[in-house]
Parts: structure tokens; C-alpha cells; sequence
């Protein structure tokens, strides 16, 4: 058998089989978080402004697709660009 490295020893580590929190525990503090738009937003604004990949759901804007009243798409769509330079525009 091959020898492992010296050192520290790491103790015992979780396979992650199972879940450590009954599921209708984890189920009530999802819909606690989901119901707090304000908290899902300032998430969603601070990944963005990480440069992380966020998708937003917005009404779709297409007429000719009414079977999907609401689409996904990329805040950077939505948002722009996170640290872009916002330029007024020069009418001279």
C-alpha cells in the first residue's frame, strides 16, 4: 500500500451521502429566503457586480411568443456590463 503524506491529519471527512438537516427543515428556510425579494436581489446584484454568470427572469417583451409570459436571461442583458463606465452622451 502506498504511504500517505505526513503532516497534519485531517480528520475524519464526510462522504456527503446524506444530508445532516431534515428536508422539510431545508424546504421552510428556502421559501423564508425566496419570499424576501430584497435579500434575493442583493444577492443577485453582488454576483453580478463579481463578474459571476446571474440570470434574471423577466417579462418577455416578444408578442409573438405567448406561450412564455416570463424568460430567463443573462443580467448582463439586463444590467450590462459590471464596472462599466456609464458615458453621458456629448451633443456637441
Amino acid at each position: 500500500m502506498a504511504r500517505k503524506k505526513g503532516g497534519k491529519s485531517s480528520g475524519f471527512v464526510s462522504n456527503g451521502e446524506r444530508p445532516n438537516v431534515r428536508k422539510d427543515v431545508r424546504k421552510m428556510m428556502r421559501r423564508e429566503y425566496l419570499s424576501n425579494s430584497l435579500e434575493v436581489v442583493n444577492n443577485k446584484l453582488a454576483a453580478w457586480a463579481k463578474g459571476k454568470r446571474v440570470m434574471l427572469t423577466i417579462p418577455n417583451q416578444g408578442a409573438d411568443n405567448a406561450k412564455h409570459s416570463f424568460i430567463r436571461v443573462p443580467a448582463t442583458d439586463v444590467w450590462g456590463k459590471p464596472g462599466g463606465r456609464f458615458v453621458m452622451k456629448n451633443n456637441e
